[in-house]
């Protein structure tokens, strides 16, 4: 079955949200696969977005998430503050996917600048609500395609924390959420499980090898001993994504 890179990254994003009933969720690639979850494995799952809207069901991809079809049939429309106070700081959120412009080995994102923070090469969009959703939500899944400028040794800037500098460093600072667990791109997907909360490459797409993965890589890359292929699309999970969900293409 022929798929692009994007589509298998979008589908395993999807499945790695399977049991999670509160979801929240940015635009994007986010976005498809959370609306894909829904409409499949998971038609239980509350998507939340950072605008103040609680169980929404967008009829079309959003442009943003100030995008009216948000609030289309949605559970609950509050301020932003309710939202971040009352269900994100109060625990509410079961997983969250996030992206950025870079990642370092500890699930660390930057969304804020390249180069140096007074005079930066290039300014970035920001935190917006990401840092609070890395801090608070029980997991994070980190959905970005696989580039070697992006998967860093070292962040120009740490807009949102992972695992800090590895080890129990989250629970010293104090931080609630249970930070990164996977991070899904269109050519690998890797794992946090271990002592040293160190990203660990699990799974390769198809055509790709460790050292593949490695020459985009800025650091030494953990490789688990079990390394296998990601699972393939299934025709039913293609078909939502191209008829429903990213007709146009946008994003697939």
């Amino acid at each position: 079955m022929d798929f692009t890179p994007s589509e298998l990254m979008i589908v395993n994003a999807s499945r790695a949200l399977e049991g999670s009933r509160v979801v929240f969720v940015g635009v994007g690639l986010p976005n498809i696969a959370c609306n894909l979850a829904r409409r499949s494995h998971s038609p239980q799952m509350e998507l939340v977005y950072e605008s103040g809207v609680f169980g929404a069901h967008p009829a079309r991809l959003p442009l943003s998430i100030g995008d009216p079809t948000l609030v289309s049939d949605a559970t609950s429309v509050t301020s932003m503050a309710d939202l971040f106070m009352l269900y994100l700081q109060g625990g509410l959120v079961d997983a969250a996917l996030l992206g950025g412009a870079q990642i370092d080995k500890y699930g660390n994102l930057n969304t804020t600048v390249i180069g140096d923070y007074a005079q930066p090469k290039v300014r970035l969009p920001g935190s917006g609500g990401a840092c609070e959703i890395a801090t608070n939500a029980k997991k994070t899944v980190m959905i970005m395609r696989l580039k070697r400028r992006a998967f860093v040794e070292k962040l120009d800037f740490v807009t949102s924390p992972g695992h800090l500098d590895g080890g129990n460093a989250r629970a010293q600072l104090g931080l609630p959420g249970g930070g990164p667990q996977l991070v899904i791109t269109d050519r690998a997907l890797f794992d946090f499980a271990n002592d040293d909360h160190e990203m660990t490459l699990l799974e390769v797409a198809p055509g790709e090898t460790a050292v593949s993965i490695q020459n985009d890589v800025g650091w030494p890359l953990r490789v688990s001993p079990n390394l296998r292929e990601m699972t393939p699309p299934t025709a039913e999970e293609l078909a939502i994504i191209r008829q429903q969900l990213d007709p146009e293409g946008l994003y697939r």
